[in-house]
């Protein structure tokens, strides 16, 4: 692979031209494997510009990427930094990662499931950014959590307590990290290319053998369009497998909240119900459907995954991962100093519920952040009391909207406005069914 060495060591002149690069990808050409190469690894060092970067994500953007391309490009951001080796361990590992959405609690019920069974699970996680919650966010409401571990202390409490949920070092993928934060600021985001290589070049970094990606389509989701989310899905683990990664995904529905709540400490309470057996039945659908993928590809078949959530053994778990990382699982979780309820005004049987409404509004109440580094409230957030299927009349409290700040929910209210569809005529609506297909 080309790298840095490749350069004119005594006039320091780079072997290619970024415009050039620009260009081809402009006019739709496809980029050579030793220019991408060199552009990731030019752009992680500064030599190429911040505009210059801008510049071919917008390219690659509006012309796309084939799959040679898009291999390529992700394997080079992986080249960019370290790699973790877990083959130390006595255990198989495998590792989850979910596309994000409102109420997507799942990890926090879903690692401790998994390690029940005897095998380790290195969740690297990240916090939240606008209407989708972060999983570090969520667990740094328990009194005295940490999300960041050595990696030495990743090891030992994989080996101990059998997963780890903590914060990504900044040596995996770094041309990822700077390249994500530019898509970011120029409109580049929403590229089924950049998205994949970016994804998958931190999940391959991380060292784990196997890889259950959960990609959500529908109104709360990254990718509202299902055909849109079956090419990421599809895409990604096509990169998972040509990197020798046993990798599926489930494709999966976010056009309704998952479960009865959107926020951090009112999302761990709900997991917490998960864990003893209890807790919404879509949440605990998709935390056994992919509990399952997960013990398969590392080897443990036809596990009673509900079983060991009833039975206790998944609670265990989950007391020995908080504990390791300074988690007090005794302790009280947050509440909100105010707590304001939102009615219904007429009658009927809710019949859909829009996710990216309760999103906003959870976001807006101070559960999540719209510039990284931003503080959040660990209380804030929406509790919903009405979810589809559910049969209100006027004046029925549908969700409560909990916050430090009371100044805040007038502008929740807006957003959480309008996002219940109710059938006046009462009739019973279908259970739907969370996970749409697999992609293997």
């Amino acid at each position: 692979m080309t790298d840095r060495a490749d350069r004119d060591e005594n006039t320091g002149v780079e072997p290619f031209d970024v415009v050039d690069i620009i260009r081809t990808k402009r006019d739709g050409g496809v980029l050579e494997d030793e220019r991408i190469d060199w552009v990731i690894d030019a752009y992680t060092r500064g030599v190429v510009a911040e505009e210059q970067m801008s510049a071919l994500a917008m390219a690659i953007f509006v012309r796309g990427m084939e799959r040679g391309e898009i291999a390529r490009w992700t394997r080079a951001m992986i080249a960019s930094g370290e790699r973790m080796d877990f083959q130390a361990l006595s255990k198989p590992t495998t590792d989850k990662h979910s596309t994000g959405g409102v109420g997507d609690k799942i990890t926090l019920p879903l690692a401790p499931l998994v390690a029940s069974y005897g095998v380790a699970v290195p969740q690297l996680s990240g916090r939240g950014l606008g209407h989708t919650g972060g999983t570090l966010d969520k667990l740094e409401a328990i009194p005295g959590w940490r999300a960041d571990l050595t990696a030495g202390e990743m090891m030992s409490q994989l080996e101990s307590a059998g997963a780890v949920i903590c914060a990504a070092g900044s040596g995996l993928a770094p041309a990822d990290k700077k390249l994500y934060a530019l898509r970011d600021v120029t409109g580049t985001v929403e590229s089924i290319p950049l998205i994949a290589s970016s994804i998958m070049s931190k999940k391959i970094a991380e060292g784990t053998a196997a890889l259950t990606l959960d990609v959500k389509t529908g109104a709360g989701a990254f990718m509202r369009e299902e055909s849109d989310a079956r090419e990421l899905a599809r895409t990604m683990v096509e990169l998972g497998t040509d990197a020798g990664v046993h990798t599926v995904a489930l494709l999966t529905d976010m056009s309704a909240p998952l479960g009865r709540t959107a926020g951090n400490a009112l999302e761990v309470r709900e997991s917490l119900d998960v864990l003893a057996g209890g807790g919404p039945a879509d949440v605990v659908e998709l935390t056994c459907a992919l509990a399952r993928e997960m013990l398969a590809a590392a080897g443990v078949h036809d596990a009673d995954v509900e079983a060991a959530l009833a039975d206790g053994r998944a609670m265990d778990s989950w007391r020995a991962m908080i504990s390791a990382q300074g988690g007090d699982v005794d302790a009280p979780l947050p509440e909100a100093k105010h707590v304001e309820e939102f009615r219904a005004r007429e009658d009927g049987v809710v019949t859909g519920l829009d996710a990216m409404g309760v999103g906003v509004a959870a976001w807006r109440l101070g559960a999540g952040r719209s510039r990284p580094g931003e503080a959040v409230q660990a209380a804030a957030g929406v509790e919903i009391t009405a979810h589809i299927g559910d049969r209100v009349q006027a004046g029925d409290v549908l969700a409560r909207l909990h916050t430090d700040t009371p100044e805040r929910v007038a502008r929740a209210v807006e957003a959480i406005d309008g996002s219940w569809t109710l059938d006046p005529s009462g009739e019973a609506v279908p259970s739907r069914s969370i996970v749409k297909d697999r992609i293997a």
